[in-house]
Order: C-alpha cells, then structure tokens, then sequence
C-alpha cells in the first residue's frame, strides 16, 4: 500500500477542498503529510517534517500539520507554539480521538476531513483572516519521504 495511492483522487480533493475551507478565514496554515510507513516514533517524524517542511517558520507560528503513515497505521497532529499556545487544554485530543474512531471504521478521509475542519475553527477563532494575509505554505498533500 502506497502513500501516493492510498486516498483516491477524488478522495485527495475532499481533503484539499477541507483544507481551503479551513483555511479561508485565517491566517493559520494546514498541512497534510501522509507516508507509506514509519520508521522510529510518529510524534519524532512529525516533529522533524514540521521543521522540514518549514512549518514553523508562518508569521504567527500557527501552523498545523496532520501526518499519517498508512501502512502502520499511525497519525499525529502537530501544532506549532502560536496555536498551541491558544486552543484550550485537550483540544488536539480531541481531534486525535475523531481520527481515531474514524479511522477504526475505514474512513480515512471523513477523519482527516473532519480533523482539518476542527482545527481551522480553532485558527480562524484565534488567527482571523487579515486584509493583507497571504497563503505562506502551499495546501496540496505532500507524499512519502521529505529529504
């Protein structure tokens, strides 16, 4: 199982589409990563391709990655410090336990989708959209290994 193939397109669109939507009212930034399979600990890989991927570098420090490893079956949600300095206490549990529990039954792109969704309430709660804001990290999914 590929991570490239696992979500079909029309599936890939579903999560896009619940990425811009989140996104349209805040100057938070949401990234989806999802990898064939994990090697070491999923919060470190995470952690590291949050950096990598220059995810800590938004104006407001608010940006969010979902990761996912689909053949170990492994998830994690990073915030960066702006955000995570503001959503109340248990939050990104929260999300993880709607993941999960999607998860558990199949759906996969109703989880990401509903995740992406909660999060970009909070962002636009906490990060409103500005007159001068601009997209700072591109929305498409970004697939496998990130040298």
């Amino acid at each position: 199982m590929k991570a490239s193939t696992f979500f079909s397109k029309e599936q890939q669109e579903q999560i896009l589409t619940s990425v811009k939507e989140a996104e349209l009212e805040t100057s938070g930034e949401i990234r989806v990563h999802i990898e064939t399979s994990l090697k070491g600990d999923v919060l470190d890989r995470s952690a590291w391709l949050f950096k990598k991927m220059g995810m800590d570098k938004t104006a407001e420090h608010n940006g969010v990655l979902f990761y996912l490893a689909v053949s170990d079956r492994k998830f994690a949600i990073i915030g960066d410090a702006g955000i995570n300095a503001k959503v109340p206490a248990g939050f990104w549990d929260e999300i993880s336990e709607l993941l999960k529990k999607n998860f558990k039954e199949g759906k996969f792109t109703e989880g990401l989708s509903e995740g992406i969704i909660m999060a970009g309430d909070q962002l636009k709660t906490h990060f409103p959209h500005r007159l001068d804001d601009i997209n700072e990290l591109p929305d498409e999914i970004s697939f496998d290994k990130i040298k």
